[in-house]
């Protein structure tokens, strides 16, 4: 008999949500007359070392998708716990109707080598310019090269200070989570398989 296990049938049109929790970032954008807005992303990952580049997945729907179109460049700003209800709110309402800056209470402070501001509130920051778009389904990658990069004092050396930093994870829905401080270096070899007597 073959073995097998029990599962549950996910749709493929679902099936990202496999791969969550994943880091979420408050993105920052702003139109010609610098006019800035923020979108709440959990599709991003970085693609390369050299160049440093990251990749944000957006919708042509959403505002800020027209924003870094025109100007091509974009700041990637990491959030904090402290901010769980400022970032579903800057996911849920569009920057067409609402100033999320005035309603999320966030603070703008110009950016170091863009024109769209950073976060005054988030932990750290990575100033990019646009690199390259690619359409994928109904979404568009859009790779950005990374101009500056800048964190918090305490937050953040080679890897973040999980004591101080407690990241914001997305899990679905309107539901977030954040990681424990323990951390695991688990040994190269794998362990040698138990023997059956």
């Amino acid at each position: 008999m073959p073995k097998t296990k029990k599962t549950n049938q996910i749709s493929p049109s679902n099936a990202s949500r496999l791969l969550h929790p994943k880091l979420t970032v408050l993105l920052t954008c702003a139109d010609k007359e610098g006019k800035a807005n923020i979108i709440t992303l959990a599709w991003s990952m970085p693609v390369s070392i050299n160049p440093p580049l990251l990749v944000v997945s957006i919708s042509p729907k959403r505002y800020s998708y027209r924003l870094i179109k025109e100007t091509k460049e974009f700041v990637v700003n990491i959030p904090t716990m402290k901010l769980v209800e400022e970032t579903l709110f800057c996911g849920r309402k569009s920057g067409r109707e609402f100033d999320k800056f005035k309603e999320a209470k966030l603070t703008p402070l110009p950016a170091r080598t863009v024109k769209a501001p950073i976060i005054k509130e988030c932990i750290a920051h990575l100033e990019c310019k646009l690199y390259k778009q690619i359409p994928a389904g109904d979404h568009t990658l859009f790779i950005g090269e990374i101009l500056a990069a800048y964190a918090d004092e305490n937050a953040f050396t080679n890897t973040y200070n999980l004591q101080k930093t407690k990241l914001i994870f997305h899990v679905g829905g309107n539901e977030f989570t954040t990681m424990t401080t323990k951390t695991i270096s688990p040994p190269l070899k794998p362990k040698k398989p138990t023997k059956h007597v």
